[in-house]
């Protein structure tokens, strides 16, 4: 017993011996790092598995942290930072690695709690702030059969009066089972519709494939003479990684009537083993002021307004390149972009060409990951002249060194067009970059994307 005791007390000696001396503290110096750059994702409500808002939660997972801060895999944010910039990056310094590594190596010491800084406050249920109302959408059972599923969803909602909306968020619940979602909204005349409660609420494309066409009348969502109501696309979306945009007072926006429907186009769940349910939900931010400057959007690619060459077929074992391109007839500033591929995908570069020939920036992600498809704001809005060309250049590995290659061995994946559109599964591929933007006026490049935190009118 003695000799075991001795033993225990030389194998501790010799741990301490290797663990680095440190002046750095949680307290003072790391959850500084931890609430700027993990809580937004790692806490009660966020989008991560686990939250990191305490010591005791950090503690618990200082090995893992020290590897993915190391690597590079964490914080998320895809896009080369040398390339260009955007609001909200998320990224870690050198020094800022080189405290957490020294201080996890050096023990994880906690240091004097009484100065702490408290981690942000976050509202559970939104991103952005707090609504003014929250809507749900009927529960959709996910059948875990490992095949992806997609839905038509349609969510009435009745106002006391007409209102003007700044935002709309979607947000998922717990399960996290949504891979994206697209929403429009239907706006009637109160003399047009007398219900807008009589249609189904969730088509299944599965099963309902015929109907995809004939969604209208399928969902009753034409006015009672017929006609079609008047649609706003692209109100509310949602994609791994992606929050609500919230745009500064004035700048977008959009006018819901006393009856409206928003239809979730394509909500998209990913393969899963077991059955789950979804209920999803949609916060709204209102405002007292009328949209001034409605944000328009167009895309490229896959359903959108350029083709791909050569087209979207990409052999097993090969690595090969697309290129689309559009050219822009007038003066715009551009917001918000949003590049997107699926598994295949490799790299993606998008910039414009001036008609004096020089070349305005977009964006770059040398390592493209499925997982982080965010929409990128620019700090202020982007001028694009009249007569640029829009370019996206993009790689996809179809070979067994891809680890998110869905087939093993590798098959032929391509555009694969079925509902009236392009498939989304995602074991198919597509090339989309969308791109946020307004009529230049005069100063656009000046204005602010920044939303300071004001809740005020």
């Amino acid at each position: 017993m003695l000799k075991y005791i001795v033993f225990l007390s030389l194998v501790i000696l010799a741990a301490l011996s290797c663990t680095k001396n440190t002046d750095l503290t949680y307290s003072q110096d790391i959850a500084p790092i931890i609430h700027k750059n993990c809580t937004s994702c790692h806490r009660s409500g966020g989008a991560a598995p686990f939250p990191l808002t305490t010591f005791q939660h950090v503690n618990r997972k200082k090995n893992t942290i020290l590897a993915v801060t190391q690597s590079g895999l964490m914080p998320p944010w895809p896009a080369d930072r040398n390339y260009s910039h955007f609001l909200g990056e998320r990224y870690l310094s050198q020094d800022d690695k080189d405290k957490i590594k020294e201080w996890i190596e050096g023990g994880a010491p906690l240091g004097d709690t009484k100065t702490m800084a408290k981690p942000p406050l976050y509202d559970q249920y939104s991103n952005i702030g707090t609504p003014d109302t929250t809507v749900w959408f009927d529960s959709i059972k996910v059948i875990g059969n490992s095949r992806d599923k997609f839905f038509i969803a349609t969510l009435p909602i009745v106002l006391n009066e007409k209102k003007y909306v700044r935002a709309m968020e979607f947000l998922p619940n717990e399960n996290n089972l949504v891979h994206h979602m697209n929403g429009r909204l239907l706006n009637y005349e109160d003399t047009k519709k007398a219900s807008i409660t009589n249609g189904l609420r969730i088509l299944d494309l599965e099963v309902d494939e015929e109907t995809y066409i004939k969604q209208f009348d399928a969902l009753k969502l034409t006015n009672d003479d017929g006609t079609r109501p008047v649609q706003i696309n692209s109100v509310v979306n949602y994609l791994p990684g992606v929050q609500a945009q919230l745009y500064p007072r004035g700048i977008g926006g959009f006018t819901m009537h006393k009856k409206s429907i928003l239809i979730a186009d394509d909500i998209h769940f990913g393969p899963i083993p077991q059955d789950k349910w979804d209920h999803s939900r949609v916060n709204i931010f209102y405002t007292d002021s009328p949209p001034k400057r409605p944000i328009r959007e167009v895309m490229l690619g896959t359903n959108g307004a350029s083709k791909i060459i050569p087209p979207l077929v990409i052999p097993p074992n090969q690595i090969t390149q697309h290129t689309t391109f559009l050219k822009i007839p007038d003066d715009i500033s551009i917001l918000t972009i949003n590049p997107h591929m699926h598994l295949l995908g490799k790299s993606f570069k998008a910039y414009a060409l001036t008609p004096k020939q020089d070349t305005i920036r977009l964006i770059h992600i040398p390592r493209w990951d499925f997982r982080w498809q965010y929409f990128y704001t620019f700090p202020t809005m982007l001028k694009i002249p009249a007569g640029s060309v829009i370019y996206v250049e993009a790689e996809f590995d179809n070979t067994s060194k891809n680890q998110n290659n869905p087939y093993n061995p590798p098959q032929e994946i391509r555009e694969r067009y079925e509902f009236g559109g392009a498939g989304m599964r995602t074991t198919d591929e597509m090339l989309q970059f969308i791109i946020t933007w307004l009529p230049y006026q005069a100063g656009d490049e000046h204005i602010s994307l920044l939303v300071k935190e004001d809740k005020s009118e």
